[in-house]
């Protein structure tokens, strides 16, 4: 599969722009973290892109649909890794593009939280304003902080290093994201 079916997939699940977005973020960072990595950059970004592709139109089934449907299409990697990107759902974490998926998931929709409430942006966002934001229970309160934690401990990334990391990729597309 290359990203081009991927987004015909995604844009047939999903309309919301904020989801939109979300798979975008998400896309651009695993993409940048498999080319760091020495791994495959297509299918990690196709992964970013589409582990909530079945969210907006189908939540009770949710990561089942989009899971079925990449097996169906041969690609059980990234199906593994979309399977898994919520410890709650008990799914072992086999590769790489496993832990990266969860370790990048609900901490890039954070960083464009906290980019969305600053007048400059993610221009001037740094890591330790993240991480004083992740202390912070109001906060973006549906964000599961212990989701971020397990993630982190299982891709074996430091805290700091990952939220820069994710900084940097955004700050790169902050135009095209509107962050």
């Amino acid at each position: 599969m290359n990203k081009d079916e991927a987004r015909e997939i995604l844009l047939s699940m999903t309309d919301g722009e904020s989801l939109l977005r979300h798979a975008r973020t998400v896309e651009l960072v695993m993409e940048a973290y498999a080319e760091k990595l020495g791994q495959d950059p297509q299918e990690w970004a196709i992964t970013g892109m589409l582990h909530d592709a079945d969210y907006e139109k189908y939540p009770d089934e949710h990561p089942n649909r989009i899971v079925s449907m990449l097996r169906d299409l041969g690609e059980e990697k990234i199906a593994h890794a979309i399977s898994a990107h919520y410890t709650k759902w008990n799914v072992s974490y086999d590769t790489l593009l496993d832990k990266a998926l969860l370790a990048c998931d609900e901490l890039t929709g954070f960083i464009v939280a906290c980019s969305q409430i600053r007048p400059e942006g993610i221009e001037t966002l740094t890591a330790k304003s993240v991480k004083k934001k992740l202390k912070q229970k109001s906060f973006a309160a549906k964000v599961e902080r212990d989701e971020i934690e397990k993630g982190v401990e299982l891709m074996g990334v430091d805290l700091t290093e990952h939220i820069t990391f994710i900084i940097e990729v955004l700050k790169v597309h902050k135009t095209e994201l509107r962050i």
